[in-house]
């Protein structure tokens, strides 16, 4: 199958320059990244995707067994990779991509150099000396609700994830978002998303990576953004003066000085 169609990539920005990779997180495809592009445009080559089942990726490659786990779509990830030949790329995943691409970066070693982690969470689970944000019993019923009425899921917890009342416009694209993708095959990506564990997955990371979290994230608190720094010896850790689990939407100025200081340091 063609690799490009199958994850419609979008490639864009200065062909000559290093390659960044933008992966987005679960109910959202590449267009959540629309405010960042033009930050990097100039000076790097700038890569999209959708993740099967997401955005405008060709759903009739969707397999649920593949995507039961987060390796399946790390797959994605690598095949893009070796699709365009990337070598040393940077990865900057939001939200569940954070640890998709620590996996992709493990599998395809020579393909990503760096990594940039924007509302990571390795667990969403509490668990006995580590505090994940939601119960299991939360989690549980979190599903339960996503499966009886996903639009009415969308419509509820889209504006609590972007967590900015006062730009209610945010809220509602994230509900369009959600509300745009296929309801089975979101379901999929939310119980591989939110039942995941990717702690123990952190310890293989070795190369330069920046966390970035917000001050305040339902989705992510903040003991998830120190734990994750923690586990990556040498990785640096930014906090950002934003509200929400997508800082690449409702701070985009931060988010961006961010991301662009860290790669200026990898040049």
């Amino acid at each position: 199958m063609d690799v490009s169609r199958r994850n419609n990539v979008t490639v864009t920005g200065n062909p000559q320059g290093p390659t960044i990779v933008l992966a987005h997180g679960f109910g959202c495809d590449q267009n959540m990244w629309r405010l960042t592009v033009p930050a990097l445009a100039e000076d790097y080559r700038v890569v999209m995707f959708d993740y099967v089942g997401s955005g405008r990726s060709d759903l009739s490659a969707f397999s649920e067994a593949r995507y039961a786990t987060l390796e399946g779509y790390a797959q994605d990830v690598v095949e893009v990779g070796e699709a365009l030949d990337l070598r040393d790329a940077v990865f900057i995943g939001h939200s569940v991509s954070a640890m998709i691409g620590v996996l992709a970066a493990r599998a395809a070693p020579e393909r990503f150099g760096a990594l940039v982690m924007v509302a990571p969470s390795p667990r969403y689970i509490d668990d006995e000396g580590y505090r994940g944000g939601f119960s299991a019993q939360d989690i549980d019923e979190l599903l339960e609700s996503l499966d009886a009425n996903y639009l009415g899921w969308s419509a509820a917890m889209a504006p609590v994830i972007m967590g900015n009342p006062e730009r209610p416009e945010l809220g509602e694209e994230l509900t369009n978002s959600f509300c745009a993708t296929d309801p089975n095959m979101a379901l999929v990506f939310a119980r591989t998303t939110f039942l995941s564990d990717s702690r123990d997955d952190l310890k293989s990371v070795k190369i330069p990576t920046l966390v970035l979290e917000c001050t305040q994230d339902v989705i992510a608190p903040r003991e998830v953004g120190a734990f994750v720094h923690q586990a990556i010896p040498g990785s640096q850790l930014v906090t950002l003066d934003a509200t929400g689990h997508c800082p690449h939407l409702s701070a985009p100025e931060a988010t961006n000085e961010a991301i662009t200081t860290f790669l200026g340091r990898l040049r």
